[in-house]
């Protein structure tokens, strides 16, 4: 595998492979929130599970159990999304460097950087409905228990 000395022909690689970066900046974005959000998560469920070991209340019980139940699946979602997330930007990184290889060498890889480049984008929709789909059951559990007055 020999690179190409043609200065043109490396810089224009490097400028099509680059084009994927900002997706990688969104992505990064991303895992940065969501995992703010599962440390969230796990700090209300350890402070749940806290009051619902010291409490006899029976209704407090039934209330800690149906939200700790609800935090363990946000909790799951949060996880696939950043597992989503990963996965997406290493398939964007791949697309990167098949695209800078596919312009720089004589490989005929360019049908791989683009199902690498699709499957990143499938990805990152799949992980934002996950990050939806938590968001929802977060304002669902918002349901004020202190107004039932």
């Amino acid at each position: 595998m020999s690179l190409p000395v043609d200065a043109s022909v490396v810089t224009h690689g490097i400028q099509l492979a680059v084009a994927p970066v900002f997706l990688l900046t969104a992505v990064s974005g991303m895992i940065g929130a969501i995992a703010g959000r599962l440390a969230r998560i796990i700090d209300r469920a350890r402070l749940v599970e806290d009051r619902a070991r010291t409490s006899t209340d029976e209704e407090f019980l039934q209330r800690a159990y149906t939200e700790l139940a609800e935090l363990r699946l946000r909790g799951r979602l949060a996880n696939g999304c950043i597992a989503l997330l990963t996965f997406c930007a290493f398939l964007i990184g791949l697309t990167i460097i098949l695209l800078f290889l596919g312009e720089t060498t004589a490989f005929q890889i360019n049908r791989f950087a683009i199902g690498s480049f699709l499957s990143g984008v499938v990805c990152f929709l799949l992980a934002l409905l996950c990050f939806l789909t938590e968001t929802v059951i977060a304002t669902r559990l918002l349901n004020f228990h202190m107004l039932r007055g």
